[in-house]
């Protein structure tokens, strides 16, 4: 037996339309923020596609919408305030994704770890996973600024994988979008995506390795990827 088929498994999971839909919080903050700088709030529908990439992203993306460009001093201003409130009312609309806690605890059953690998700064991702109830079933929570690097730059997952104890042959990523598979991708680690995440282009179009619309299907992706 190698030494890589003796060492616990371990799932890295995205957190923002991976694990959680966050979607409806965030864009409440975003909507406070446009709403100060005197623009015309986005229906949910509308600003759902431009979560993902962390909060200054979202900025900048909700202000495109409305055809507007801000210098670096005010967008990290308003990147201020974003947090300031979101922080405030993290949870008050986001719920796991059906089937999460489910789905962990048959991992956990049969050995697996769990780590979590986010564009989110860490603080607000700890704290957000903490309100959800799950924060401890993760060894390691890891953010944009975590580390030196942040997805999709492939050292991101392979220092959370490194935090957490495990080892690139036996780990998966499980995400919602582009920069996760291309995370994936650039650390050799197999990727299982989720179609109901925040990604405009269909999920598939990425190639991950497999993808799943619910996550009583993530047992049998990753049995598939031969992790389990």
């Amino acid at each position: 037996m190698t030494h890589a088929a003796t060492l616990q498994p371990l799932i890295v999971f995205d957190l923002d339309g991976t694990l959680a839909d966050t979607a409806g919080d965030l864009v409440a903050t975003l909507n406070l923020i446009l709403d100060r700088e005197g623009l015309a709030a986005l229906p949910l529908a509308v600003a759902r596609p431009l979560v993902g990439g962390g909060a200054k992203a979202l900025i900048q993306r909700g202000l495109s919408v409305h055809g507007i460009q801000v210098s670096p001093a005010r967008l990290d201003a308003m990147l201020a305030d974003f947090l300031a409130h979101y922080e405030a009312h993290i949870a008050d609309r986001t719920v796991l994704f059906p089937g999460v806690p489910e789905a962990l605890d048959r991992f956990e059953d049969a050995g697996f770890a769990f780590a979590v690998c986010t564009n989110k700064v860490e603080q607000p991702s700890v704290l957000l996973l903490t309100a959800l109830g799950v924060a401890s079933r993760f060894r390691a929570i890891c953010g944009k600024d975590t580390f030196a690097v942040s997805k999709p730059n492939g050292e991101a997952l392979l220092q959370t994988i490194a935090r957490a104890g495990g080892d690139r042959r036996r780990a998966i990523m499980v995400g919602d979008s582009k920069t996760d598979i291309d995370t994936a991708r650039n650390a050799d680690v197999p990727v299982v995506a989720v179609n109901f995440g925040y990604t405009i282009e269909p999920v598939d179009s990425f190639k991950p390795d497999r993808v799943i619309g619910h996550f009583d299907e993530l047992w049998a992706a990753v049995e598939a990827l031969g992790v389990a």
